[in-house]
Formats: C-alpha cells, structure tokens, sequence
C-alpha cells in the first residue's frame, strides 16, 4: 500500500496572502481528497480553513513560542509529528526558509514559491517599465504543489455559500428587499486606502440610493471613523470591533457585493463568492494580486505611466501633481456598484 500523502504548508502573514492561500487549498482539498494538509499559521487567521476536508491548522506564535532560532526548532519539532511527506513554502522568508531548513536535512522534499520579484520590480519601476500582466499570486502558490508532483487546477469561479450569520446580525438581514454592500475602506498601507473624505461621499451617495452599508475592518481610529459614517448615513453601519474573524466571514457570505481596497476585504470575500468592487492607488492588479474569482474589469483605477510603483503599497504614487487615489472620481465608484447590482 502506498504511503499517504501528507504536506505541510507554510505561510505565515499577511492576511489577505493568507487568504488567498485558503482559496487554493479549498480547491487543491477537493481535487485531492487523499492528501492530507497541515496548514501552518498565525492563530487568528484559522477561520480561513475552516470546512476544508483532510485540513489540520498548526498556529505558530513567532513573538512567543516561536521567536528566534531555538522558537522555530521547537516548531520544526511540533511539525515532525505529523510525519510530513513534503513541505510546500508557501512564503520564503527566514522563518518558512529555516523550518524548511530543518526539513530537508531530514530527506523530506521541499518546494519553495517562486515569487517572481524580477518581473514585479520591472513592473513598478519608473524607468524602463515593463507593463504586463503577471502570474497571479494563487498560480504561484498552485505552483508548488505542482512541483510536488499533485494535480491541481484553478478554475477562478466565484461560489457564492451563505454561512450562518451570527445571532448579533441577524437583525441586519431582516429586510430581503435591500441590497446589502460590505465596505472595507482601509489597509495596512496608507497609500492603498482612498482619501476618507472621497469614502464618505461613496457612503453618502449608496446610503441615498437605499442600500444597506457593513463597514468592515481596523482598530480604534478606523471604528471611530466608521461609527461616525454610521451615525450620519441611514442603513450604514460599522462592525469594526463587534465581530471575530469567523462571524466577519459569515456575514460576507451573505452580502451582495463588496467594496474594498487592495487589502485582505477583497480576498476575504473571494473566500466566500462574493464579488468585489475593488479601488486600487500605487498598486495593480498585473502584479498578481487581484482576489481570487474577482474580475479585473471590477477594479477602479486610473490609467497612468507612474501606475503601479509598489507592489505592497507603502509609498505613494503620484500622477504629476496629484495622488493616484485622488483622482479616482467618487462617482465612478458608484456607478460602477449600481452596475454591478443591476446587472
């Protein structure tokens, strides 16, 4: 009889990365029902991996448990355990790298993801650019599973799955009758997220139209700015704070569109079929990380020689005097949500 199949997966941040990681394994799973996974984690970002077949979740904890040389040994020897057949890195960075380190020296077969960094610098250069579409970040990450010598194959559908929503927002959903649009209005990177003032006129104009508004994502200055959009916008409402992870995914999945940055909101609703109208500054969908289903025509951005100058979003991009962002028209926005909505 045959060995089983088991791999041991590493990605460890960010999140919409990580997201978009549970959306290959979700397809990876049910093409290969045999294989077992071990997916290893930051502990928060669990609920991506929930209800994916043969899927166990390790959580590293890389400021405690796990911090430093001897924190990975200890998680290299945590890992062990599951008598691994084949490590997927999944990552490449110095953690992924040592524990595959370990791994190898033991005679278990590694695959590392080949993140393309030439072609995305060429990309976002200012001299010499080379405007092109590259491999999508999924495709990467199906890529090493490939090499591992498994079949996998991406078909970028979105399958809309309504989960049970949490018992705090069932009173949301009551009324049938009205559109319901997810708003993730902000980022890790400031330079990713549209100018607020532009946002409150987004809000302002689709609270007009009678469609009811979910702000999803931040901390303490976020949900301040999101309870005070709340406040002024009828059927607006913010759910910064109120919600898990979990609770956050299952109240997507029973949107009907949202609306998001280049940011973890639109991979959390690929994982959950739901389209999204994305806003894109710095960055660009051709650098490979549109989420997963979504459609490149879904994404508002100008068109620009400057554009894009970042792959991540940490610095800003100008189009001559003005930020990228800024001259993407509020309007635009709008129309292009109606559109979505009334098919």
């Amino acid at each position: 009889m045959a060995t089983p199949q088991k791999i041991i997966v590493l990605r460890f941040s960010a999140m919409g990365d990580v997201a978009m990681v549970a959306s290959v394994l979700k397809t990876f799973a049910a093409q290969n029902p045999s294989v077992e996974i071990v997916m290893v984690s930051r502990e928060g970002f669990k609920p991506f991996f929930d209800g994916i077949e043969n899927l166990t979740f390790h959580a590293i904890q890389p400021k405690t448990l796990h911090k430093g040389i001897d924190g990975l040994f200890k998680l290299y020897q945590e890992l062990r355990k599951y008598k691994p057949t084949a490590i997927a890195d999944l990552h490449d960075n110095l953690r992924s790298r040592a524990i595959s380190t370990f791994f190898r020296l033991t005679g278990i077969r590694i695959k590392r993801i080949n993140k393309g960094r030439a072609e995305k610098k060429a990309l976002t250069r200012t001299k010499n650019k080379i405007f092109r579409p590259l491999k999508h970040t999924v495709e990467r990450y199906a890529d090493v599973f490939r090499e591992l010598k498994f079949d996998v194959s991406l078909n970028y559908q979105l399958k809309k799955d309504p989960q049970q929503l949490p018992v705090k927002a069932q009173a949301f959903f009551e009324n049938n009758k009205t559109k319901k649009i997810g708003i993730a209005p902000f980022a890790q990177h400031i330079y990713k997220v549209y100018p607020l003032d532009s946002m409150e006129k987004v809000i302002a104009s689709l609270s007009a139209l009678g469609y009811d508004l979910f702000i999803f994502g931040g901390g303490k200055f976020e949900k301040s700015v999101a309870e005070e959009w709340a406040s002024t916008y009828s059927n607006t409402y913010n759910l910064i704070g109120t919600f898990n992870l979990s609770e956050e995914l299952a109240i997507i999945s029973n949107l009907d569109l949202m609306v998001s940055m280049d940011s973890s909101g639109m991979h959390m609703a690929s994982l959950v079929g739901i389209p999204v109208v994305s806003i894109w500054g710095p960055t660009h969908p051709y650098a490979g990380f549109l989420g997963y289903g979504q459609a490149e025509s879904d994404c508002i951005q100008v068109e620009h020689p400057a554009r894009p100058n970042s792959i991540y979003g940490n610095k800003p991009c100008m189009c001559g005097v003005h930020s990228s962002m800024d001259l993407i028209d509020p309007e635009t926005i709008v129309n292009k949500i109606k559109q979505k909505l009334n098919g």
